[in-house]
């Protein structure tokens, strides 16, 4: 069973706005994905959820979406970047096997994961 530590969550304000700012950046459908190779917050990952997506109950379930589609597959993800991932208005109505399929095809596309590339359809 793969567990996401919680010492390689970004919880810092300034980190956050650091990855914002320099970071580049995918978007998909359900999610922006922030990827910024630096030193400072090399091999971690932060999950955000605007207060425009609706109340706590809602955003803290976009959040855990993420968490959960980040924590199946981190075992592929490069360990020299920062991940932000920050949800859309799409993914109030996802549904987990849909965020996963997606953090694989725009993880793919921002070139996040070691030379293994992900099989489709494998859970880990």
């Amino acid at each position: 069973m793969l567990t996401l530590p919680r010492k390689r969550i970004i919880k810092r304000r300034s980190d956050f706005q650091r990855v914002y700012r320099i970071g580049r950046s995918y978007a998909s459908r359900y999610f922006v994905l922030y990827v910024f190779p630096a030193a400072g917050v090399r091999g971690r990952v932060g999950f955000a959820a605007g207060k425009k997506l609706g109340c706590a109950v809602v955003r803290n379930r976009v959040k855990r979406l993420l968490r959960e589609g980040y924590r199946l597959h981190q075992d592929l993800v490069r360990e020299d970047v920062a991940l932000l991932l920050v949800g859309r208005k799409a993914m109030v109505e996802a549904k987990s096997q849909a965020i996963e399929k997606t953090f694989l095809k725009v993880g793919k596309k921002a070139g996040i994961f070691a030379s293994s590339a992900p099989e489709k359809g494998k859970r880990s």
